[in-house]
């Protein structure tokens, strides 16, 4: 499905599940993954949560607070697009895939348009597919290019 991207480079976060969704194109285009630790998907909790949805909806309703040993959305967001920001000037006008996670995906993306919230987040498939197209720092469109049938 991403032949026709012209991939130049692949980064993923250092989590296998990321890691392994984008094995495929890297291999296709003969290059190693880069990992990057920005990337990782958000840390809600230390320990496990009795009820996920409660917590999620907490830290999304108020965007500095975190559960114990979590992170808050803005920790999480300015954490995630720090990452794109590096990848972006480092890697500019290449066509990259980055095999991240849901949740910080989505705050990523809505550092740049407020419409990707939690309401976005929650209508994710896992996996999912955005294209996103920069000029340089700046975000000029958002395209869904695969969605689980």
């Amino acid at each position: 499905m991403l032949k026709k991207e012209n991939i130049d480079l692949v980064i993923s976060s250092p989590y296998k599940r990321a890691i392994e969704t984008v094995e495929g194109i890297a291999n296709l285009i003969d290059q190693e993954i880069q990992i990057v630790e920005g990337f990782k998907e958000r840390m809600l909790s230390e320990k496990p949560v009795e009820d996920f949805q409660r917590a999620i909806t907490k830290v999304w309703e108020d965007n500095s607070f975190s559960w114990q040993g979590g992170e808050s959305n803005l920790y999480s967001q300015e954490r995630g697009v720090k990452a794109a920001f590096h990848v972006l000037e480092k890697y500019n006008e290449k066509n990259i895939v980055i095999g991240t996670h849901g949740n910080i995906m989505v705050l990523i993306m809505n550092y740049f348009d407020s419409r990707f919230n939690f309401k976005f987040w929650k209508e994710l498939d896992m996996p999912d597919i955005y294209k996103l197209s920069f000029d340089r720092l700046v975000l000029k469109g958002v395209e869904r290019i695969w969605k689980r049938e």
